[in-house]
């Protein structure tokens, strides 16, 4: 089995990154073997509770903040991913990189896709994604798909 997991928030701006994309994927005839996900701000906790031995291969969709252009999608294997208990990718204060480097030692392809934000208004309230994010969204679809297809 894949699964796809889409993490984020859609009140805080381009945090609905990841929703965006899962919702997209819904639209499409996919593989019976793909499970869509989409986790809002609590990824780790899905995937703590949903990995099992029929898992295969793991795609995580979040927002991430790396300093590159708006829109900018970064794909970032287990080993780029930081050592540190808290970092930039962190599927909201929950260290999902150790989580997710110990699934790959056990043989599960792991996979995040990225997308630099632009406007994340945390504290403040402010649904909907910017333009340039809102573009990156069918280039992580179509990314995602050439993964699993």
């Amino acid at each position: 089995m894949i699964l796809i997991v889409g993490c984020g928030n859609v009140l805080f701006g381009d945090d609905g990154f990841g929703y965006e994309v899962i919702k997209r994927l819904e639209e499409i005839k996919l593989p019976e073997n793909v499970k869509l996900i989409d986790a809002g701000a609590s990824g780790a906790y899905y995937l703590m509770d949903i990995v099992d031995e029929n898992v295969e291969k793991i795609i995580i969709v979040d927002a991430i903040d790396y300093g590159l252009k708006p829109g900018e999608i970064k794909i970032l294997s287990v080993d780029e991913l930081p050592n540190i208990r808290k970092y930039t990718f962190d599927a909201h204060a929950v260290p999902l990189a150790p989580f997710l480097k110990d699934l790959a030692e056990k043989g599960i392809e792991v996979k995040v896709i990225g997308c630099q934000v632009k406007n994340l208004p945390i504290p403040e309230i402010n649904p909907g994604l910017s333009e340039e994010v809102k573009k990156a969204v069918d280039k992580a679809v179509k990314i995602i798909l050439e993964e699993i297809l």
